[in-house]
Order: C-alpha cells, then structure tokens, then sequence
C-alpha cells in the first residue's frame, strides 16, 4: 500500500478535527440531534431500500429495469467503498480525537474514509433525478441532512463526505452512462 495516502489523511484529520468539534457543539440542541440521528438512519438503508422497490410503482414503463439498475449500483458502489475503506484505513474522529469529538451515534466499524452514507445520498439521488426529476427535490433536503449528519454526530470528517459524494457521483455516473 502506498504510504502517502494515510499521510495526506493524518494531515487532514489535524486540520479537520477542530471542524468536527465545533459541529459537534451544536448538538447540545436536543432537536438538532434528535434531526441528525434521523437523517443518519435513514441514510444507514431504510430510504435507500424504499426508493429502489419503489421504482416499478413510481414508473409505468422501465421501473423494474431501474429497480435492477439501482440494485446493480448500488452492490458494485458496496464493493469499492469497503475495498477503499479497509485498505486507507482511517480512523474516525471521535477515535482519533477521544475528548475533543464525541460520537453521538454507534458506528458499524472503526474507519471513516470515505463516508458510505453520503456516497449512497448522492448516488441515488442522482440516479433519481434522472428517472423521476419530480423527487429530486424531495431527495435533496435529506440528502444534505444524511451528509451533515455523518460529521455532526462525530462519525466522519468533512473530507470523507466529500469523498463519499464524489464517489457517489462517479457510480451514478458510470450507471448512468453504462445503462442509461
């Protein structure tokens, strides 16, 4: 494995980390936190699970081959974000940080780059806008929440949810383009 890519991480992690606190601050508001954990379960699979089965009742025409192609995206996205995630190996902030960030939420493992629950957000949506341009703009509000939410409950940086967006982007893209 290439020793740079963990450098560049650890450098942005000390750069990142007084972010991550101070988003972290705004959940002494109950209701912002309660909204953040909400958005961070939906984001975890229920949405996502919903918006795919719902594809043959939302589409007269094509929603089973959009069913199959969302399905498809989403386990090839599946299998290169785990194979990224385990091989750069960086640890989340409330790890990194113990006293400076809180976890507000339980996480599935100890690594954080890149966030899973953004590049599923974006990946989705993009998908959807295509299909079904008329919820989109439902999509996005939850979108942006999911996002914010993975740096708001101390689960991820700012930098692995941009990553996890752009690969979001990437796999709808590719989707997109193989597929139609």
């Amino acid at each position: 494995m290439d020793t740079r890519a963990p450098a560049l991480l650890d450098r942005l992690d000390l750069l990142e980390w007084r972010l991550c606190q101070r988003i972290g601050r705004l959940n002494l508001y109950r209701p912002w936190l309660w909204l953040l954990r909400l958005a961070s379960r939906l984001g975890d699979w229920p949405a996502w699970v919903a918006l795919v089965l719902a594809q043959p009742l939302l589409q007269e025409s094509g929603g089973w081959r959009h069913l199959v192609q969302y399905t498809l995206t989403a386990l090839v996205a599946i299998a290169v974000y785990r194979l990224v995630k385990t091989r750069l190996c960086r640890e989340r902030p409330f790890i990194t940080f113990v006293g400076n960030v809180r976890s507000h939420e339980p996480a599935r493992d100890r690594y954080s780059f890149p966030s899973g629950h953004t590049m599923h957000a974006v990946m989705f949506l993009v998908l959807t806008a295509n299909h079904l341009p008329w919820l989109a703009p439902w999509l996005v509000p939850l979108v942006l929440l999911i996002a914010l939410s993975r740096v708001g409950l101390g689960l991820h940086y700012l930098s692995d949810v941009v990553a996890g967006a752009l690969l979001g982007l990437l796999f709808a893209g590719a989707s997109l383009a193989l597929v139609g």
